[in-house]
């Protein structure tokens, strides 16, 4: 069935089928009976699917990536979708409209997307009173990034804010440094820079009355040296996490076309292409530290063997985006059924 809607869906600009598509959900879930038909369709409820991750429960180790919900609106009615978590975002102190359109490119014989969105969001104010309508239905990340204009030496303020905003709204923060759609971000791949930013988001966390747990978002691009860098700033920092991975910017193996890419242009790339390297990067980290610190894994999983394969190289949760854009909500269930088979 999914299948069918994919093909209507997918024959009009993506952008713009995005907010289509939450629209038709909210209008969907309001019709009386339809929340419990959509809890029956795509939920799995069982005990043995719980994760105890830094003293969170999540019912369920599935959720939905940082980038489909940026301004948290939708994450209520995506709670029905069968979700562990979501994760809101990325917001920016201030609102930004984002690169210029199109941004936001389906290469379909891939199984993957492209998009250069530039953190896109109404702003921070925006989100904190959209949260403030939260349900308690699902745990909320809460993934926060830079203002494109911001100059270097005000970058960390940036995420300070956010943090500060949104701390009494979220269950678990993402410090994107690791976007490769935004303007003048090459300070913030700079390890240096990174130990500053994540100590002084640690100092504001420690002044809090209950802290909250802080990952780091990272590339699928990095080499072992720096995946070693990145393991040594964890164990230096005591950052809780890291979330591998983000978009790519490395375009080798494409079913594409060479034309077709170069009509699209730069952005990050996800989906089934990102699979293998950002399974890598999960390994290797999970591998080389021993475990010594929770990942959250993302990139390419359009199947249930797709999750259990990030699983396996030692994520503790995973996340979709792409995969439930091409594979409908049906996937969430079809991976905690996989999870639980293997209990």
């Amino acid at each position: 069935m999914y299948k069918i809607i994919r093909f209507a869906l997918f024959q009009f600009d993506p952008e713009k089928i995005h907010y289509f598509t939450a629209k038709m959900i909210r209008i969907t879930l309001s019709l009386p009976g339809m929340k419990w038909i959509w809890l029956k369709l795509y939920s799995v409820e069982d005990k043995r699917l719980e994760k105890e991750l830094f003293g969170l429960t999540f019912k369920n180790p599935v959720g939905l990536a940082a980038g489909f919900d940026k301004n948290a609106t939708m994450f209520n009615d995506l709670a029905y979708c069968g979700f562990g978590f979501i994760e809101i975002g990325t917001v920016t102190p201030k609102g930004q409209e984002g690169n210029p359109k199109p941004r936001l490119f389906r290469i379909k014989d891939d199984s993957g997307l492209i998009n250069r969105m530039g953190f896109n969001n109404a702003g921070l104010e925006n989100a904190v009173e959209a949260l403030k309508k939260n349900k308690g239905k699902v745990i909320i990340g809460g993934n926060i990034g830079k203002n494109t204009q911001t100059l270097p030496d005000g970058y960390t303020s940036d995420y300070l804010t956010c943090f500060n905003a949104l701390h009494p709204y979220v269950d678990y923060f993402v410090l994107n440094v690791s976007c490769p759609n935004v303007g003048s971000h090459a300070k913030l791949e700079d390890v240096d820079y990174l130990k500053e930013l994540i100590t002084e988001v640690q100092q504001l966390n420690n002044s809090k009355t209950s802290q909250k747990p802080i990952f780091l978002k990272i590339a699928p691009d990095l080499n072992n040296q720096q995946l070693d860098e990145i393991i040594a700033l964890v164990a230096e920092t005591k950052i809780d996490g890291v979330i591998a991975s983000n978009t790519s910017v490395n375009r080798e193996g494409l079913k594409t076309t060479d034309n077709r890419l170069a009509e699209i242009g730069n952005g990050g790339l996800s989906g089934q292409p990102v699979k293998e390297k950002s399974t890598h990067v999960i390994k290797y980290l999970a591998d080389k530290s021993k475990k010594a610190f929770p990942i959250i894994g993302v990139g390419g999983i359009h199947t249930k063997q797709d999750a259990l394969d990030k699983i396996e190289a030692g994520a503790d949760l995973v996340q979709i985006y792409t995969g439930f854009i091409y594979e409908g909500p049906r996937l969430i269930k079809r991976i905690n059924k996989a999870i639980l088979s293997q209990k």
